[in-house]
């Protein structure tokens, strides 16, 4: 694209491409330097290839600066001294850097992002086959996130840090295997402070390099690709870090960052002005930027409720300027990259349409974090069994919203961490129970409509809560306990990839019934995905109690049927066998939590149920799921 057509969409707020023109660019006999500071009353440049010693950039009209070095190479590092107002003098890392060096040092690197050569081509075809809509709509999509400094660690590194090379074997091999289609990486654009896991960011073109260089990433991607895993990246458009050698009052005015309402973020951070053209235009191009040059295959767009109020507040009103630039950004991407999943993480309420085009005034995503899901199935999990019946709907309350957006249902990162414990020790009883109940939440999990994402760690039945410093406990899975809970886990992983039911026509009412969800006083539910190709059903007891003989609806009772659309299970048995245009249905047990292959107490037996006047009748132990397969 040509510097002037750049240059335009720059100051129009819409350059996918701004990158291309700004920060260090190395060809065979020079590299060419551009910063954007218009504030600035000068800028000069120093770093390895001149000795540090100040040299001045050149100044056009429109407030950028330049400066053309012979002896600049790549792998040097470099930074932007700017003078300004009121004897403003900082050093500065160039905010259009693909580069930086390691923390606590603060100079940008060099980086020629043209060299790698991704041989991904299979995939990227068979992805923009896809063609136009939705992504994976109707496909699975199971995503595992993980934090690419404490998936493993490395003993022989201070910091404990794999190369991004090094780790692509075996992150592969274990989420290949655990039956994921996707991983999500949290923030990997470079940032200073290894607590923040990337989300206060000070490189947004830049791959931190605690794992390696740019083509090291690449090259993790690429093989990723290779082995049929798509990766998504975590993005951060709402704030970032105030470290003065940053974005911070960059040209010595507050050139990227805004106070709304008086106030910085709620992270301690500095908020972007999304209301500023060439801020728009800035992070508009990194998202396309990690798209185009990366090849990743989506982006988690961070803290949305920002994005649609001031502070991410209700109270404080919607956030015009938040909300135009993302509308812009996601219309824009889907235009150049149909392909491409478009994720948002929001914990508002807002009622506009997360998920709706935006032509109709929603925001434009491909699918929505159910945080309402996670929240109230986790608060039911955490609760004394016998206090379960007492706040039942909480497991159901889910499917009362749930066509309102194209949901993904999420246990993430933010699940296990700041004092919250694992999923697993959320659970009471003991660890016997903790297990058992687990297994019975993630059938659930699986049985109800919506993607699937999980953090790294769930899939082992971690008892540490998570921080950045450890690696994720594989040898658990020398427990039994541990062991049953990750086969379970893997075999759900493969049932979803298998059949289409767990995924197609998954956003379409109907394809999703709750066969029993009667606040009775017990804690069970029957759950069923309809599918013309096979159907299936799952009965669930969050209870420490075994329950005998019990009797659920198998099929819908015909509409010419006087009682049809009473739900009351006793009536219905009545209507049932009234009705003689019932289809009967026999069951087979899929999966059941208590097989001895999950380190359960069942000898596996695929048991066969039979409805009878529409009606089925069964036990089930405490604390135990039975998917079965309708034949």
């Amino acid at each position: 694209m040509k510097s002037e057509e750049i240059i335009k969409d720059f100051f129009d707020g819409t350059s996918f491409d701004s990158y291309e023109y700004l920060g260090a660019h190395v060809s065979r006999s020079k590299t060419v330097f551009r910063t954007y500071a218009p504030a600035a009353s000068g800028v000069n440049i120093f770093g390895d290839f001149n000795g540090w010693t100040e040299e001045p950039m050149s100044r056009d009209d429109r407030g950028f600066w330049s400066f053309e070095s012979k002896n600049a190479k790549e792998g040097q590092l470099y930074k932007y001294v700017i003078y300004g107002q009121n004897g403003y003098r900082m050093e500065h890392a160039d905010p259009y850097a693909f580069g930086a060096e390691l923390r606590p040092g603060s100079a940008s690197k060099i980086t020629d992002i043209n060299k790698f050569k991704f041989t991904d081509e299979a995939w990227m075809k068979a992805r923009k086959a896809q063609g136009k809509g939705i992504p994976y709509i109707d496909k699975p999509l199971s995503v595992y996130e993980m934090h690419m400094g404490a998936f493993i660690r490395n003993k022989k590194d201070e910091n404990g840090w794999f190369n991004y090379r090094d780790l692509a074997e075996p992150v592969i091999d274990h989420v290949k295997k655990s039956g994921f289609t996707h991983i999500e990486l949290m923030p990997i654009t470079e940032y200073p402070y290894d607590g923040s896991w990337g989300y206060q960011v000070t490189g947004f073109f830049a791959p931190t390099c605690r794992y390696g260089s740019a083509d090291d990433l690449k090259y993790f991607i690429n093989e990723c690709h290779n082995a049929g895993l798509g990766v998504i990246m975590d993005y951060v458009p709402v704030h970032f870090a105030v470290d003065d050698f940053a974005l911070k009052r960059y040209d010595s005015t507050e050139l990227f960052e805004y106070y709304p309402q008086g106030q910085g973020s709620q992270w301690g951070t500095c908020m972007f002005n999304h209301g500023r053209k060439e801020v728009s235009s800035f992070l508009m191009s990194v998202a396309s930027y990690w798209i185009k040059e990366y090849h990743f295959d989506g982006l988690r767009t961070d803290a949305v409720s920002c994005l649609i109020y001031n502070i991410g507040e209700e109270g404080r009103g919607e956030n015009g300027a938040g909300m135009h630039f993302i509308r812009t950004l996601n219309t824009k991407l889907k235009e150049k990259y149909p392909d491409v999943l478009l994720f948002a993480e929001d914990s508002s309420a807002w009622q506009g349409g997360v998920t709706k085009p935006v032509k109709d005034g929603g925001l434009g995503f491909d699918y929505k974090w159910n945080m309402g899901w996670m929240y109230d199935s986790l608060h039911f999990m955490s609760l004394a069994p016998e206090n379960r019946p007492s706040e039942y709907h909480k497991m159901t309350f889910s499917m009362w919203y749930f066509y309102t957006e194209r949901f993904i249902l999420s246990l993430s990162h933010d699940e296990v961490v700041g004092g919250k414990g694992t999923i697993l020790n959320k659970i009471p009883g003991t660890e016997e129970e903790k297990f058992a109940q687990l297994k019975v939440y993630y059938v659930y999990m699986m049985m109800h409509p919506g993607k699937k994402l999980q953090f790294m760690g769930n899939e082992v039945g971690e008892e540490t809560e998570w921080n950045e410093g450890r690696e994720v406990e594989f040898d658990l899975l020398e427990n039994p306990l541990n062991k049953g809970l990750n086969s379970m886990l893997i075999t759900l992983n493969e049932m979803y990839a298998s059949y289409e039911a767990f995924s197609k026509d998954e956003y379409v009412p109907l394809q999703f019934e709750w066969l029993h969800c009667e606040q009775d006083g017990r804690a069970l539910y029957v759950m069923k995905r309809n599918d013309k190709s096979g159907s299936f059903a799952a009965v669930l007891n969050f209870s420490d109690k075994p329950v005998k003989d019990f009797e659920f609806r198998a099929v819908k009772l015909p509409d010419d049927t006087d009682d049809a659309k009473d739900t009351n299970d006793t009536k219905i048995s009545k209507a049932a066998k009234k009705s003689k245009k019932i289809k009967e249905e026999t069951w087979k047990a899929f999966i059941d939590t208590s097989w001895k292959e999950y380190d359960g107490t069942k000898v596996k037996k695929e048991a066969v149920l039979k409805s009878k006047d529409g009606i089925i009748t069964t036990d089930i132990g405490a604390y135990e799921a039975v998917i079965y397969k309708i034949m």
